[in-house]
Formats: C-alpha cells, sequence, structure tokens
C-alpha cells in the first residue's frame, strides 16, 4: 500500500515543467544601446548640478568672508565715525543755511565731500541746492529760506 500511495500522490500533485530559453543581455544602457540617450542626459544633469553646487558654495562662503571682515569692530567704529562727521557737516550747512543775520551771512556756500560738489545759493527767498556727483550727474533742490516748514 504504500508503493500505490505514493503513485497516487505523485499523480495528484504533479504538474507540467515549463521551461523558456535563457537570454543574457547588459544592464547599463551604455552597452545595449536601449535607454541611452536618456542614460547620457542624466549623466550631464549629475554632472552639472554638481559643479554648479560647487560653484554656489564657493559664492556663499565668499560671501560671508566679506561680510566677517565688514562687520569688525574696527570697521564698525569707522563706519560710526564717518556717520557723525557727515552729520556734523550737514549741521553746519543747514545753520549757514538758514541763518538769521542781516550783514555778515553768506548767502552762498560749497563744500567738496568725497568727489561730489555740494554748492547752495539763499536768492529770492529761496534756498537752491546743486549736487554734482564725481560722473556729472546733477542734483537740484529748492528750499524756501524762511525755514519755515510745515506739514
Amino acid at each position: 500500500m504504500n508503493r500505490g500511495m505514493a503513485i497516487l500522490f505523485l499523480l495528484l500533485f504533479a504538474t507540467a515543467a515549463n521551461s523558456s530559453e535563457l537570454t543574457w543581455g547588459f544592464k547599463n544602457p551604455r552597452f545595449s544601446g536601449q535607454g541611452y540617450s536618456s542614460h547620457v542626459l542624466s549623466t550631464e544633469q549629475l554632472q552639472f548640478n554638481r559643479k554648479q553646487e560647487i560653484k554656489d558654495d564657493a559664492k556663499a562662503e565668499a560671501a560671508r568672508i566679506e561680510r566677517e571682515l565688514e562687520n569688525t569692530t574696527l570697521n564698525k567704529f569707522i563706519k560710526n565715525v564717518e556717520s557723525r562727521i557727515y552729520a556734523q557737516l550737514s549741521k553746519q550747512m543747514v545753520d549757514a543755511m538758514f541763518a538769521d543775520c542781516l550783514d555778515s551771512c553768506s548767502n552762498t556756500g560749497t563744500a567738496d565731500i568725497e568727489g561730489s560738489n555740494i554748492t547752495w545759493v539763499k536768492a529770492d527767498g529761496n534756498i537752491t541746492l546743486t549736487i554734482v556727483q564725481e560722473d556729472g550727474t546733477t542734483t537740484e533742490i529748492s528750499i524756501p529760506a524762511s525755514g519755515d516748514f510745515s506739514f
């Protein structure tokens, strides 16, 4: 009976064997030729992105170093001194423009500041301020000479 059961078991669970031909091919599209153009494009894009990232990192580092150099204590001090000097010069110029005097006041004034020429003339109840920059650009401002401004 053992032998009969084994044959019955083999008949019940036996299946047909299927096979196909084994084929071999390259997986890399560079060798197979299929999809080669997209492979080349993606490779080029990766190289471009890497180069661009290196350039961006270099720019960011240069900007960081420049910011650090500009924010030194000495540079902050120099900017503060320049600001105060310019404020004092502008105050003196405005005081001269709007001075209340009859005989000894000047009706004109000139200052050369870092290549720009600033000239003011007081006439006919107005003060005309003319600024000529180094590149020749001229700006002209007309101000009421009374100094009574209201908004």
